[in-house]
């Protein structure tokens, strides 16, 4: 870059100071220091400078050294010109892959006990390990060494709107360089950000062990409906077995009636502690009573633990608010920062397709293809997908012949990525890259934080081996890792390495899930002329459903917020209030049964909090995409576009889409899709 023209330096350093935690370097101070640097460094940027020198200053304290020792460090370290910045950046990508790199080796390695079945059985060291985090201290460490200090005053942080805004970040270098500017904005302590992890652990743990069995609920009149025994992890499983009786079965619509209930007790806690990951008693969920010895019994229900789980994340991140002045709440950090959508940008996309009157046609359609009144957990309507009309047995029957271990998936990856459009070569190396574990819980993608370790794809397999609901998941599951390898392996800067955010890979794995027949040795997408019709119609209800579930966990967010004394009750209590009062605003005229409180089920909102509304967001730039990828003649273009709208890296969200197809994000293509086909 040239120099520009040196001009208003103590007001953008104001503004980039704005916020600061320590008023130890005072104003005064950083415009001294930039005014010399600029008079001794003729080719030096002086907006990077003044920037970047009053965001360490803001960061520096007592403890860092004086006054003195600040300029003193900002003279001796300050890139005098492009050369010097473009080869202190290459440093600071190769030192960042690196200690990432060896941190998440050893997280992997920790966290099997808890998170695999191919393993021995958790103890308590186990456990007590899966709370560390290799990275809690890291910050901590490079502002100790100045290593961050460094990285700030010659890398600033810019903000959403500065990034998005007409003429900034033209070329793939500058848009690194932005990349690597969000590295250091805030200094949390090491002690608080392993509170963080120690919240997400004892989440996850909760959650990946919170099986009902199925076997052991009855009627009550003392029918079981389900006589083969059957673990169903909340609430994935679940759900994906309510999806599953939509199939013709004589039972089907009693099953989905009993899943309804146990779904409520546990939202709303009346669940008995007991029938949790146990099967030592006979449960009946409507009369909520269990049976033993050939009588019944009253048993304790779960406590708030579900609540708790929840507590104890927010009164974590309360923690880090005091360390994140330009973030100042979960909520902002999650959303500006993460998401890099706004909250009330995200909140406005949901409710205008919510509140579209599409809405009620869709529900007329499907109410009409099944028979009868729609019911709340119609939520989850299946039917619109081609493996609906398929029978669910014959489909677990082929992917138990075909996966019969998390390994026999990962040989024939290469096929699958064949079957996708990916040439042999490609398909090979791109595997090679993925390797597949069981899982404890319903399954997740690993992604690799460095171009010398896997990605990883795991999947729930049962001792036969993976039914149709562990492959579909491990289609999901592999669309991320193929995203994640080309965005990291395939990329130009590793400081771009990854998505906007975690919607946009949502979006590449639902993309590979809605294949998942097709990708079978002998599968077809079942294409008729209604195929385009009923892909339009899944693709806005889906959105229809898990937008509200997402409204949910972020009101929840807010009323924490709002409430930060709350105890577990309170909580749930809230939080029941705000899933009817969504219910009653978006559902109850669809679906009906006012005050239904079904959209607090998903385990997200325990186990990964504000993470819920990446999945609408997610469905949102698939439905983009689907458009886009559509244009494409032949399965080898689809993949050869696929894989250059994923190599853009970590861009902004609107910067990647336009990239991408050419358009920001926006719901009105898929409410003008479901206009035409209705």
């Amino acid at each position: 870059m040239k120099k520009r023209l040196f001009m208003g330096l103590i007001g953008l350093a104001a503004l980039a100071a704005c916020g600061r935690q320590t008023a130890f370097v005072t104003d005064e101070v950083v415009d001294d220091i930039v005014r010399q640097i600029v008079a001794q460094h003729a080719a030096v940027d002086s907006a990077v400078v003044a920037r970047g020198v009053a965001q360490a200053a803001a960061l520096w304290t007592a403890d860092d050294g004086s006054v003195d020792d600040f300029r003193a460090f900002v003279l001796a370290n300050v890139c005098p010109d492009d050369t010097a910045r473009a080869a202190l950046f290459a440093q600071l990508e190769r030192i960042f892959e690196r200690c990432s790199e060896s941190a998440d080796m050893l997280t992997v390695e920790l966290l099997k006990p808890t998170q695999l079945t191919n393993v021995p059985e958790p103890g308590t060291a186990d456990y007590i390990m899966s709370a560390y985090s290799p990275m809690a201290h890291f910050s901590d460490d490079m502002f100790a060494n100045k290593l961050a200090f460094l990285t700030i005053i010659n890398f600033p942080h810019y903000t959403l709107a500065e990034k998005d805004a007409p003429g900034t970040c033209r070329t793939r270098r500058e848009w690194a360089y932005a990349r690597m500017g969000d590295r250091f904005t805030t200094r949390v302590p090491a002690t608080v950000a392993q509170a963080e992890n120690q919240a997400y652990a004892d989440a996850e743990n909760y959650i990946a062990d919170y099986n009902i069995h199925m076997n052991k609920l009855m009627t009550d009149d003392g029918r079981r409906l389900w006589n083969e025994p059957l673990t169903l992890l909340s609430h994935w499983n679940l759900r994906d077995e309510l999806k599953a009786n939509y199939a013709p079965d004589a039972l089907a619509h009693e099953r989905q009636e009993m899943i309804y209930c146990v779904m409520q007790r546990i939202v709303n806690q009346t669940i008995p502690q007991a029938v949790v990951n146990s099967d030592k008693y006979d449960w009946k969920p409507y009369a909520n009573v269990c049976c033993a010895d050939g009588g019944e019994v009253a048993l304790a229900p779960e406590p708030d633990t579900r609540y708790e789980r929840i507590l104890a994340h927010f009164r974590a991140y309360r923690q880090a608010d005091a360390y994140c002045p330009q973030a100042p709440t979960a909520i902002v950090r999650n959303f500006d920062e993460q998401m890099e959508i706004p909250l009330e940008q995200v909140d406005s996309l949901f409710r205008q397709l919510l509140s579209s009157p599409e809405v009620a046609q869709v529900g007329a359609v499907i109410a009409e293809r099944l028979g009868r009144p729609l019911r709340p957990y119609d939520i989850w309507y299946d039917g619109f997908k081609a493996r609906a009309a398929l029978d669910q047995d014959e489909l677990t029957e082929q992917t138990r012949h075909l996966y019969p271990d998390a390994e026999a998936f990962e040989r024939d990856m290469p096929r699958l990525l064949q079957r996708l459009g990916f040439t042999a070569d490609e398909a090979q190396r791109i595997g090679s890259h993925i390797v597949v574990e069981p899982a404890r819980g319903s399954g997740h993608a690993w992604p690799a934080l460095g171009r010398n370790e896997p990605a990883r794809l795991r999947t729930r397999i049962g001792t036969e081996g993976m039914d149709y609901k562990g492959y579909n998941i491990a289609v999901h599951e592999f669309g991320h890792n193929v995203e994640m390898i080309l965005d990291l392996y395939d990329i130009d800067y590793y400081s771009l390495a990854g998505v906007p955010n975690t919607g946009f890979t949502e979006a590449s794995a639902f993309l590979f899930q809605a294949r998942d027949l097709a990708l079978l040795p002998h599968g077809t997408a079942n294409a008729t002329a209604d195929t385009h019709r009923l892909q339009v119609l899944d693709s806005f209800w889906s959105m229809y459903e898990i937008m509200g579930v997402s409204l949910v966990d972020m009101r929840m967010w807010q009323w924490l917020y709002a409430h930060p004394d709350a105890t577990a009750n309170e909580l749930k209590e809230n939080t029941l209030r705000i899933a009817r009062e969504v219910w009653n605003a978006y559902y109850a005229p669809v679906l009906g049964e006012p005050d239904c409180t079904l959209l607090a089920i998903y385990s997200h909102m325990v186990n990964a909090p504000m993470y819920l509304p990446n999945y609408p967001i997610g469905s949102i730039v698939q439905f983009q995409l689907e458009q886009h990828l559509a244009t494409c003649a032949t399965a080898e273009q689809w993949a050869a576009e696929y894989a250059r709208i994923y190599r853009q890296g970590r861009l902004t969200p609107n910067r990647w889409m336009q990239g991408a197809v050419g358009s920001g994000l926006s719901i009105e293509p898929i409410l003008q899709a479901v206009r035409s086909v209705l």
